[in-house]
């Protein structure tokens, strides 16, 4: 048994049966269930959706838990959307999909309780948001794109630092344009969050990734779903219907819809691919969130076996 600091899971889209874009007003429900699996501290998660819910959303993490809570610390949301790509969205429904502009973003900042933006940085009006949001002190992560090698270039010029779950719902690499994979993979400049769930990425393009990365620009993040703790069957993801079957959440189209994994679960299986070390895979989930989201260290600890299982 080794001691370990808690886990910071920076892409939490719901747990316990709970999804955070539907029912954002229950997100101190979420922040409840998951010390269980070794999070301390998290990124509530909304995707693309209703303005109300990121709206509702901010009015819960503002106004503080419960009296007699206890639970992981939401440090403040990621805003998946609405500013991607229709032909990269994924599971984020299209009928919510917006155009970047200054005034969609309008209050979005650090101080009100935003933390990351997820953005393609190939939409017209994107780069102008990016600065907009850099300045406010938001993390903004190129994701769900059909952005070029140019394009992710002059996103990090104009303030971006992460990918979002590098090589999902964006261009895939090739010699003469690498696009985000290959700029995160072959730069210095990006964090690149990856969900290692056994299901979104093969155990190759993994040990591809972390050798490029290494643990200071590796994130591991879980993309969980209110699917988290709860048995196979139906459940939602936004305001759309998801399947929870052997381990994966999908659109009944068989769209990856986020992870029923927990962090701890990816990093248990990032070790079994790539073979390192348990305190390098920790730090993928510890020290890597919080150097990119401009936090210190916290004092929270677990314990964990040598095939880190939680005590």
């Amino acid at each position: 048994m080794t001691s370990y600091p808690g886990l910071v899971d920076a892409q939490v889209n719901g747990a316990a049966g709970i999804d955070l874009t539907a029912e954002p007003h229950r997100l101190w429900e979420v922040a409840a269930a998951l010390p269980a699996y070794g999070v301390v501290a998290f990124l509530p998660t909304v995707i693309t959706s209703d303005p109300a819910a990121r709206e509702q959303a901010l009015a819960t993490l503002a106004a503080g838990p419960p009296a007699g809570w206890a639970g992981a610390e939401p440090l403040g949301l990621h805003f998946e959307g609405p500013m991607i790509a229709p032909s990269r969205k994924g599971a984020h429904p299209e009928h919510w999909l917006r155009p970047p502009s200054l005034d969609l973003v309008d209050g979005w900042s650090r101080e009100a309780g935003v933390l990351m933006v997820t953005v393609a940085p190939e939409l017209p009006g994107a780069l102008e948001v990016i600065e907009r949001l850099t300045a406010e002190g938001v993390v903004v992560s190129v994701g769900h794109t059909a952005g070029d090698t140019a394009e992710v270039l002059a996103a990090i010029e104009a303030g971006a630092r992460c990918v979002t779950h590098l090589g999902n719902a964006m261009a895939p690499v090739s010699p003469r344009e690498p696009g985000p994979v290959g700029v995160a993979l072959g730069g210095d400049d990006l964090v690149a969050g990856l969900i290692v769930d056994g299901h979104h990425l093969d155990p190759h393009f993994v040990r591809a990734a972390w050798r490029a990365l290494g643990p200071a620009r590796f994130l591991s993040v879980s993309d969980t779903t209110a699917a988290l703790g709860m048995p196979d069957g139906p459940a939602r993801l936004g305001d759309q219907d998801v399947v929870v079957a052997d381990g994966t959440v999908r659109l009944a189209d068989g769209t990856l819809a986020g992870s029923g994994a927990s962090v701890l679960d990816c990093l248990r299986i990032l070790v079994q691919q790539t073979g390192c070390s348990v305190s390098d895979a920790v730090a993928t989930a510890t020290s890597t969130p919080l150097a990119l989201l401009g936090l210190p260290a916290r004092e929270e600890t677990i314990e964990l076996t040598d095939d880190l299982e939680l005590r």
